[in-house]
C-alpha cells in the first residue's frame, strides 16, 4: 500500500472512475432486470442495483468535496456492460446471472484495487463499505449459479 497520501486532483480523477463503473453497473443491472423470468433473481439484482445507486451517491458528494464535479453517467464500458447482459438474455436466466457475474468480478477488482490506494481514511471508509457490497453482490451471484 502506497504511503504519500493521494492529492485532491488524483483523488477526484480515481472517484470519478469509480464513479462512472458503478453507473456502469446500474446500466448492466437494470438491463439484467428487465430480462429476469425469476422474480426472485429480479428481486435481488434490484436490491443490488440500489447499493450501486448509494456508491454513486457516496463517491460523487466525496468528489464535490475535494473540489471536483462527478460525472453523471458511466463510460463506454457500459455498452459492454450492459451488452454482456442483452445477449445473454438469448439463453436465459442462467447466461443473464453469469454475465452479472463477470461484470461484478470486474467491479470487485476495480474496488479492490482502491482500497490499496493511498486515499484519506475518511475515504478509504466509504471503499471499503463499497468494495464489501461488491463482494457480497458476486458472492450471491456465485452461490445462485452453483445451484442452477
Amino acid at each position: 500500500m502506497a504511503t504519500e497520501k493521494l492529492n485532491s486532483d488524483s483523488i477526484i480523477k480515481k472517484l470519478n472512475d469509480l464513479v462512472e463503473l458503478d453507473y456502469d453497473a446500474i446500466e448492466a443491472y437494470q438491463a439484467a432486470v428487465d430480462r429476469l423470468d425469476d422474480t426472485g433473481f429480479k428481486s435481488k439484482l434490484q436490491e443490488f442495483m440500489k447499493d450501486h445507486e448509494r456508491h454513486v451517491r457516496e463517491l460523487s458528494e466525496q468528489i464535490r468535496t475535494e473540489g471536483g464535479t462527478p460525472p453523471d453517467s458511466g463510460d463506454a464500458k457500459a455498452v459492454l456492460t450492459k451488452g454482456k447482459v442483452v445477449m445473454a438474455d438469448m439463453a436465459g436466466d442462467k447466461a443473464i446471472l453469469k454475465a452479472m457475474q463477470t461484470n461484478e468480478a470486474q467491479t470487485n477488482s476495480k474496488y479492490e484495487d482502491a482500497v490499496e490506494e493511498a486515499f484519506p481514511e475518511n475515504v478509504l471508509t466509504l471503499l471499503r463499505n463499497a468494495l464489501n457490497d461488491e463482494r457480497k453482490h458476486k458472492a450471491w451471484i456465485d452461490q445462485t449459479l452453483d445451484k442452477l
